[in-house]
């Protein structure tokens, strides 16, 4: 079957990756959410990582309260403006539109699904605080589409830089809904899946309207250590987060390890939020490899 391009600037550019990964994405935010909270299995052990969060150091819980409550409408308004405006002084405003276009489609798909079209079965007891459906993550998605939006905007050479600092921030966003007790794991993973498929639609419609060209400049090395940097933290965040699930899981089975170590679930919970927010980022990284808007 024939590859599916457009005609960009600078040669033709592949449009059928974006629907790919799209969909890929829409797929595991579905999986992520059959599996943690139609499951008694999931749900016990997001409630015990829940339990685990009242273990962490209050000093990490309390920079985890103020991280989370410096995202407002108002500070989400400011980065919409920020990357407008980016989009605009580089004098691209259908960049523009797009960039704006991702932070609020995100946040407009995460409030519907959370807020009128999922629900949340009640499989074991929890308290009401933690009963109604909290999937996905609106904190998470704002961090996650700010990113996506500031590496779409940004110049191609300062894309490094973009993710450097502002993946650092989704990060832990994304860590500190745990921490916080505000979000359940899940929460944040379907979060993270959503918000590439946002990315990916956004960016297919920029393909589609031929502003996307290849880019053939060298490669610079502080971007490819940074991304290699940023590898090495997933897979670290990856294989620490999955020894502190599955080993005790191994060794004591769900029941006791959900009653006798729920810290120890909370920190894999931890982990494992990490990595997914690390792993979306660069697949959507990779999925802009060696192109840029023109």
């Amino acid at each position: 079957m024939a590859r599916v391009r457009a005609r960009g600037r600078g040669g033709e550019v592949p449009v059928r990756r974006w629907a790919v990964v799209a969909a890929v994405s829409v797929l595991v935010a579905v999986a992520v959410y059959l599996l943690a909270v139609w499951t008694t299995t999931g749900q016990v052990l997001e409630n015990a990582a829940l339990r685990g969060a009242d273990e962490a150091d209050p000093g990490e819980r309390d920079a985890a309260d103020h991280a989370l409550g410096q995202i407002t409408v108002y500070s989400l308004a400011v980065a919409v403006v920020a990357v407008g405006v980016v989009g605009m002084l580089r004098r691209r405003p259908a960049l523009a539109f797009a960039a704006v276009g991702l932070i609020v489609a995100g946040q407009a798909v995460t409030q519907v699904l959370k807020r009128f079209l999922l629900p949340r079965p009640a499989l074991v007891p929890v308290s009401e605080d933690y009963a109604a459906n909290s999937l996905p993550s609106g904190h998470t998605t704002i961090a996650m589409t700010v990113l996506f939006a500031a590496l779409l905007v940004v110049p191609y050479r300062w894309r490094g830089v973009a993710l450097f600092f502002v993946l650092s921030w989704a990060v832990g966003i994304g860590a500190y809904t745990v921490t916080a007790k505000w979000h359940r794991l899940s929460d944040t993973v379907a979060a993270d899946a959503l918000s590439l498929a946002v990315a990916c639609l956004v960016s297919w419609w920029l393909v589609r309207r031929g502003l996307v060209r290849h880019h053939d400049g060298p490669r610079r090395i502080p971007r490819v250590l940074i991304v290699a940097f940023t590898v090495l933290a997933g897979l670290v965040f990856l294989v620490l987060g999955g020894i502190l699930l599955v080993v005790p899981l191994a060794e004591q089975g769900l029941a006791a390890t959900v009653s006798g170590d729920a810290y120890v679930v909370y920190l894999a919970a931890n982990s494992l939020a990490s990595f997914f927010s690390i792993a979306t980022a660069l697949v959507f990284l990779a999925a802009w490899r060696r192109l840029e808007v023109a």
